[in-house]
């Protein structure tokens, strides 16, 4: 039966990629309030392609009619067969400046083995993978099978929990799949097991009432740039270790990760030391990791000679599974606060938060997912797979069914270059994906 499925998903990728070139040329980036249209319009598109593969009903749903819409649907299977609820999202980053790209973002372009545009992979090829495994089936679908189609993941998905709520009964399901990560390499089928959570604060040091002459007053009143660079310098110890106390973490999954794998994949410079100590894996997936992601100053071009009054920075704060983010708020309020010097005001605003989310992948639907896996790899077994970005909705779908299985799986892979120019998705690896997921409903039935 397997050969049987294998050569239907190959016989459906060209109508697939077809349905997703389209879905990538509508530029639905939730981030700009003028392409609101633009989301409405994916949404509809979304819609009308799970109609034409047998769901009903199908729903386009937003809270309040203001939110971004997310679509609802469902195709029944056998009666008393599992229900099997499969997410992805139809909203994209902002392509920034399409000069950075080789290709036009929003036509999608083939460049050796990769698709390119934004959203090709993240994660309108998420939305692809679950309308190929719906279409391989025809009207013999081994298991109900539910669809959210979520329109603003990458503002922060702040109506989701009020989604889940309202449509709870329509969403319930035995299993959930998340196709919203990736793969641990070309060939290296992965589940996603674990990712870290976020804060990010707003810090801000203010020394003086108003700026004042640095040859008059310099040596004597602190300036606010030099104050600010001293807390920020506090936050790492000096091998990079972040240094803020009452963090935790805990070990990694045991997973190589190649020196020259993660040269090319980071982008790092050839010179460049890796700051902290201890497994690599461990300070990517397990650990908190701290960064400073923007500085409110004076620019350097046309700087006058004055003190600066005040300077303000954007901390990101990954946070390990196993934490939370009103500990981890908490106790990077308190290092800001006491690591301040000379007396200098310090504001801390919290701008946003999400959890960190650590699955227990134990029990029959995760044996489903990984005999699937292997089948679809020719015989390459999955590994559990840490991510040291965050998908705070995950935790969303945890509290609001903590009977399901949840199994995070992807169509990324190291160098799909989501969130950048030139985001590419692998198409021979998109076929696996897809028919790995076929494979996955086959496996659920049986169980």
């Amino acid at each position: 039966m397997t050969d049987d499925l294998r050569a239907t998903v190959r016989d459906l990728m060209p109508a697939l990629r077809s349905d997703l070139e389209d879905l990538v040329r509508i530029p639905s980036v939730s981030a700009d309030p003028e392409r609101s249209d633009e989301v409405w319009r994916s949404a509809e598109a979304v819609a009308e392609l799970l109609r034409g593969a047998g769901c009903d009903p199908v729903d386009v749903v937003s809270v309040d009619g203001a939110a971004a819409p997310a679509v609802i649907a469902e195709k029944k299977g056998p009666e008393g067969a599992p229900v099997v609820l499969l997410y992805a999202h139809h909203d994209v980053q902002p392509e920034n400046d399409p000069a950075d790209w080789d290709s036009p973002p929003f036509e999608p372009t083939e460049r050796g083995e990769r698709l390119y545009g934004r959203g090709a992979a993240d994660d309108k090829a998420g939305i692809a993978a679950h309308l190929g495994a719906l279409r391989a089936y025809g009207d013999d679908l081994p298991v109900t099978v539910r669809f959210f189609i979520e329109g603003e993941e990458e503002v922060g998905s702040d109506t989701l929990p009020e989604l889940l709520a309202q449509h709870q009964e329509r969403l319930r399901a035995d299993v959930i799949v998340i196709a919203d990560s990736g793969n641990w390499d070309i060939g290296e089928p992965a589940l996603t097991t674990s990712l870290r959570g976020l804060v990010r604060a707003d810090i801000e040091v203010r020394t003086l009432g108003h700026a004042v002459h640095s040859g008059m007053w310099g040596g004597l009143v602190p300036d606010a740039l030099i104050t600010l660079s001293r807390v920020i310098a506090s936050l790492h110890d000096d091998a990079g270790n972040v240094a803020v106390e009452g963090l935790r973490g805990g070990p990694a999954a045991d997973v190589e990760y190649p020196e020259e794998r993660l040269r090319a994949e980071s982008g790092a410079h050839g010179d460049v030391e890796w700051i902290g100590d201890g497994p690599v894996v461990e300070r990517l997936w397990t650990r908190p990791a701290l960064s400073v992601t923007g500085l409110d100053a004076p620019k350097v071009d046309g700087a006058s000679n004055t003190l600066v009054p005040s300077a303000r920075a954007k901390l990101s704060l990954r946070i390990a599974p196993g934490d939370t983010t009103a500990n981890a708020v908490e106790c990077l309020r308190r290092h800001c606060e006491a690591h301040v010097p000379w007396g200098a005001q310090l504001t801390f605003t919290v701008v946003d938060t999400g959890e960190p989310t650590q699955i227990d992948a134990t029990g029959p639907a995760y044996d489903a997912a990984r005999a699937a896996f292997e089948e679809a790899w020719d015989g390459t077994a999955p590994i559990d797979m840490g991510v040291g970005g965050s998908i705070p909705f995950i935790a969303e779908f945890l509290e609001a069914f903590p009977q399901a299985s949840v199994l995070v799986t992807g169509v990324e892979d190291p160098d799909t270059r989501a969130h950048g120019a030139n985001e590419g998705l692998h198409l021979a690896e998109f076929e696996r994906v897809v028919l790995a997921e076929t494979l996955l409903l086959r496996n659920l039935a049986a169980h």
